[in-house]
């Protein structure tokens, strides 16, 4: 059952990351281990792993638990990290949520089932999310997708589901700002929750306040000061985690948008952040926008907001995931290929990336 003593600030760039595979379609683990640990070094608030871009509908069971605990591993601990977990059954959905838990996630990410989408009525959906936020260990965070699923979540729904105590906030890829705008409005009066954060008001996440744990053994390493070893051979150890000073920060239903073409617009609505597949290949063009919003700089927000503007319809709207994979792999992350029945790029439209991109490196 959930607990309800958890949430978490959703604010900010998030990352909508990638699951790398090999051209025989294995997951490639260590690329995953690369492109976490390069974000790690960005400006983003946080990765989501397994969602819409890290093609989670066509990676099995056994390998999303894999994913998630490579990509746990691999992350700097200040990073907030989302699994997506959505399956078609509330059963399947907790037990890769308790996954994500083991892993130290700080929230999941669940769709609204697709398969029944005819008998997805507002109670069956109110049912469903209901249902796995009362057995989550961790905070739910709701994901409308109406490109991929055959149902957009009404903002009703959304009302009534923001009352609950694990539901904490909804990623909203339908790209509309009066969506966000509404929503923002529907679930401003939903119950206020109390997080830490950090003495500049950023997340804190339960990775940053726990042992580290020695990737070797997966087990909790003890610190061995300097002081206390005796002659002889050096002994390597990992250190404790650093102390977090916190304070306490207040916050309510969180709304993100899901689109790279709105996300200033969103952020005026009321959003409190953005979860964007264009993240996982240019975050700095991204966070540029984030960051000049949050300085008050409209003027430049907009200049940034309209330098992805073409690039993000295309590569992102247009060629789907082939497309940001080819752009990890021009920005020098790492998409590699597709898994079927998703398509390839062909020369002509890989050029076009490129020029695309030409001005959006990292």
């Amino acid at each position: 059952m959930g607990i309800y003593n958890k949430s978490m600030l959703l604010e900010g760039i998030f990352a909508a990351v990638t699951t790398p595979f090999y051209s025989d379609e294995r997951v490639y683990f260590r690329k995953i281990e690369a492109n976490i640990a390069r974000y790690s070094l960005s400006l983003l608030s946080g990765i989501v792993v397994l969602g819409s871009t890290g093609e989670a509908p066509l990676v099995d069971d056994a390998e999303s638990r894999e994913v998630l605990r490579v990509a746990a591993e691999a992350v700097a601990p200040e990073k907030v990290l989302i699994a997506g977990v959505g399956r078609e059954s509330v059963r399947a959905t907790v037990e890769l949520a308790e996954a994500a838990a083991r892993f130290r996630y700080d929230a999941i990410l669940v769709r609204p089932p697709s398969y029944y989408a005819g008998q997805m009525n507002a109670a069956a959906v109110l049912n469903y999310f209901r249902s796995i936020a009362d057995r989550s260990p961790l905070p739910l965070v709701l994901y409308n997708m109406p490109r991929c699923v055959p149902y957009e979540i009404p903002v009703e729904v959304v009302e009534e589901l923001s009352e609950h105590p694990n539901i904490v906030g909804i990623k909203d890829s339908a790209g509309n700002v009066d969506r966000i705008k509404a929503q923002v409005a529907a679930t401003r009066d939903a119950p206020r929750r109390t997080v830490p954060v950090t003495q500049v008001f950023e997340a804190v996440t339960e990775r940053m306040l726990a042992p580290r744990v020695d990737t070797a053994t997966r087990t909790e390493a003890a610190f061995v000061p300097a002081d206390n070893l005796a002659g002889g051979a050096a002994v390597a150890t990992v250190p404790p985690a650093i102390s977090v000073k916190t304070r306490s920060r207040e916050i309510g239903f969180q709304v993100l948008c899901g689109s790279g073409s709105t996300v200033l617009e969103s952020l005026e609505a009321g959003a409190s952040g953005a979860i964007l597949a264009f993240a996982a290949f240019a975050p700095q063009a991204c966070q540029e926008i984030y960051l000049a919003w949050k300085d008050h700089d409209l003027a430049l927000a907009r200049e940034k907001q309209q330098r992805i503007a073409a690039a993000n319809r295309r590569i992102v709207g247009e060629l789907g995931i082939a497309g940001v994979k080819y752009s990890c792999d021009f920005n020098g992350y790492f998409g590699g290929h597709t898994r079927a029945p998703l398509l390839r790029l062909t020369a002509q439209e890989k050029s076009e990336i490129e020029g695309l991109l030409a001005e959006i490196r990292n």
